[in-house]
Parts: structure tokens; sequence; C-alpha cells
């Protein structure tokens, strides 16, 4: 179920979900505790360990929290989307996406919301002065440092940390964007938005976070996925180099 809502302005934090059910009815309270004003939008892929009806029963209790269900596992990259185009419907003024598994802490949530008032996008960083990662081990971290040169290669983006999903976006200027114009599907969606948000003008700036690995569950991120990631950015950066958008055979 959805609450129905007027435009107000205001902050709005998108989760997006998939079996998170030991995670979400704890990680809500805690992004109240730093953001009381803050709406939260549950994005659900299906899960069937029940997180929507858990969702479902938060939204039924407290008028700031909505959901949208999904009929499967579609992606992260268009569940985000979906969360975006909610944004721009209802008239926000900012929106922070942040992952539901506790490895966005909530406590960054002041940092980022007063960093998007000097830019268009705030970007929480692992990879700056000040940030972090905890339980990672060395293969994620070559992973992670790997993807961020190829993106920054690619699609000459001037941030350390492209792949990360934890930021705060002006409504406004995601209000510009062609959602449908969206190659990814999966985790290659957190460079694609930014490249997109570069090609129109916004500014970036990273605000250190650490990053910690998921409490309850298990990580989404696999082999394919990684690969998809890789093909997308280079298809963009193909792109980038005609200035138009290239099909390839």
């Amino acid at each position: 179920m959805t609450n129905t809502i007027q435009p107000r302005g205001g902050l709005l934090i998108t989760l997006c979900t998939f079996n998170e059910s030991e995670n979400l009815p704890k990680l809500i309270p805690e992004i109240h505790a730093v953001a009381t004003d803050a709406h939260v939008l549950v994005i659900d892929d299906n899960s069937p360990d029940g997180t929507g009806q858990i969702a479902d029963e938060l939204s039924a209790a407290d008028p700031r929290i909505h959901v949208l269900h999904r009929e499967g596992k579609l992606g992260l990259g268009t569940a985000t989307i979906a969360g975006f185009r909610y944004a721009v419907k209802h008239g926000y003024d900012l929106v922070i996406n942040m992952d539901a598994d506790f490895s966005h802490h909530p406590r960054h949530i002041p940092e980022l919301r007063k960093g998007a008032e000097a830019v268009e996008v705030a970007i929480g960083s692992r990879y700056v002065p000040g940030g972090g990662v905890v339980g990672w081990n060395l293969k994620r971290h070559f992973m992670s440092r790997s993807i961020n040169v190829y993106a920054r290669l690619f699609l000459g983006l001037p941030n350390r940390d492209n792949s990360g999903s934890y930021r705060c976006y002006r409504v406004a200027e995601l209000a510009k964007l062609d959602f449908d114009q969206v190659r990814s599907r999966g985790y290659s969606f957190q460079e694609e938005i930014l490249y997109m948000c570069c090609r129109i003008g916004c500014r970036f700036s990273e605000l250190p976070i650490t990053f910690e690995d998921r409490r309850f569950g298990t990580s989404k991120i696999n082999s394919k996925e990684s690969l998809m990631a890789l093909w997308i950015i280079f298809r963009l950066g193909i792109d980038r180099v005609f200035r138009r958008r290239v099909t390839l055979a």
C-alpha cells in the first residue's frame, strides 16, 4: 500500500529492498531518529521473506512511510529509478538513496542533506579522507577500487567513489533526466546516473562515510552482475566518445 500525499517539498529517503525483513523494521526508526521530518519510501521487489508485508505494516502505523510493490526482482537500477520518479511526482526537494541493510548508517544522513545545499549531488564517499569500509575482504576492496578507476577512465567522472549508492540528490535536477534512456538494470546504475547528472551540469561533493557490511541477510552482488556493470560502463564510454547513443551489435 502507499499513503496518499500531496506535494510538499522536504526530504524523501528511498530503500530498495529484496529479502530485508530483519533489517527494515530496525533501520527505519534509526532513520527517523536523525531525520524526523523525512518520508521513507520502501521499494520492494516481491521479497519472498515478507519484507513487503512488513513495510505495509510500518506504513499503516506511520504516515511518513510509503511503499511501492513491484512484481519481482527487476534490478536495483530500475528500483532506484522508481524511487526517483516518485520523488519527482510528489514534489520533494531532496531524495537520499541508501541501502536497506545498515551498510549505509543513518548517522550520515544529516551531513548528506546539508551537503546538498551547495551542490546538486552529495555523495557519501568511502574513498575521501575520513571515509572507510568495515568488514570487507581483500577481494571486495580490489573489486570496488577497480570499478571506480574504470568509471573515471571511461565516463570522465571526477569523484573517487562513483559506485556507492549512498547519495543525496536535488529532485529538480533529477526531473531533467530522461530515465527511459538508462541502460543499467543492476549495479552499474550508480555510475550511469552520475554520468547523466554530469552531462546536465550537476556539481558533486564527496562527504566521508564509513561503509559497514550488512547486519543480516546475504549480499546480492555476484559475478554476473559485476561483469554486466563493466559492459554497461564500457558502452557508456563509447557513447561519450561519439557524443551520442551508440548501438553495438
